[in-house]
């Protein structure tokens, strides 16, 4: 069977104090056809947490080691789950979601942008992980 790539196009528009952006995001999806329809889609969720006990400055960006950070069951982290090329990552900081453009993470580390900003101590930073693989039923 032939295999076939959408692209999944998703707009956002943000308007903060009279000032609008326009956002396009361009996620391919790869779609393989089956014979057999049925199937499971199982989402696979981790969660890392990691509280900094000084600021930290963005101003020229900053990595964060995944050692860092805790898991779920609240035990130390050594790496991040690997999440492509099925899933997603999500960055809150202080329980805000940031911007996709803001943020990479690898399997060893978060690595924030250059931004105008301090993350203050104390202020929770949270990388959460969604992966998605099949299952036939």
């Amino acid at each position: 069977m032939e295999r076939h790539k959408k692209c999944k196009k998703v707009v956002r528009m943000i308007d903060y104090k009279n000032y609008s952006k326009k956002i396009v995001c361009q996620t391919p999806i790869e779609v393989i056809p089956t014979n057999n329809t049925e199937f499971s889609i199982i989402p696979t969720v981790k969660r890392y947490f990691y509280i900094p006990v000084a600021n930290i400055n963005v101003t020229n960006g900053v990595t964060i080691p995944a050692n860092l950070f805790y898991n779920d069951d609240g035990s130390p982290t050594i790496e991040f789950m690997n999440f492509s090329p099925n899933g997603y990552a999500n960055l809150y900081i202080n329980a805000l979601m940031q911007e996709g453009g803001m943020y990479e993470v690898s399997t060893n580390s978060l690595t924030i942008s250059p931004a105008n900003a301090i993350i203050y101590a104390r202020t929770p930073i949270i990388v959460e992980l969604l992966s998605f693989s099949t299952k036939l039923i």
